[in-house]
């Protein structure tokens, strides 16, 4: 199982989801909502939660994929009970009560100077800055 708010669908991501799905026989994505996106990167995600999951579902890697739960983080993870949960390298969890419900393991980045979400619309933005 793997989480994201995958509001710019980059390669960076596809390696994440790559590596995770590595780790064993199905990869479960589970998919940020707006409101927890809002809340846990301070601002508004470009692309509406559907969207996003679209994209996320189109992915050769990705089995299944699916909202998470607005109030309660680890909902999914009860739920499906994954054999190994991966984080991103700058996720923000709690790897502590996430190892009590599975095993846990932070991936690596891939190239994140280059493919960082954060980066990549400052830089969409400056290049509509000059239009």
């Amino acid at each position: 199982m793997a989480f994201g708010a995958f509001d710019v669908l980059h390669p960076g991501h596809v390696h994440f989801l790559e590596h995770a799905r590595s780790l064993g026989d199905r990869l479960v994505v589970v998919v940020a909502r707006n409101s927890t996106v809002e809340k846990v990167k301070g601002v508004k995600p470009w692309f509406d939660e559907r969207k996003r999951l679209a994209a996320v579902r189109k992915l050769e890697c990705v089995d299944r994929a699916l909202l998470g739960n607005k109030r309660d983080f680890h909902a999914v993870v009860r739920r499906v009970k994954p054999e190994v949960v991966a984080l991103g390298y700058d996720q923000k969890a709690d790897e502590g009560a996430l190892s009590k419900l599975g095993r846990v393991t932070r991936l690596k980045a891939f190239k994140p100077r280059k493919y960082k979400s954060t980066l990549l619309k400052k830089k969409e933005l400056s290049e509509w800055a000059k239009c």
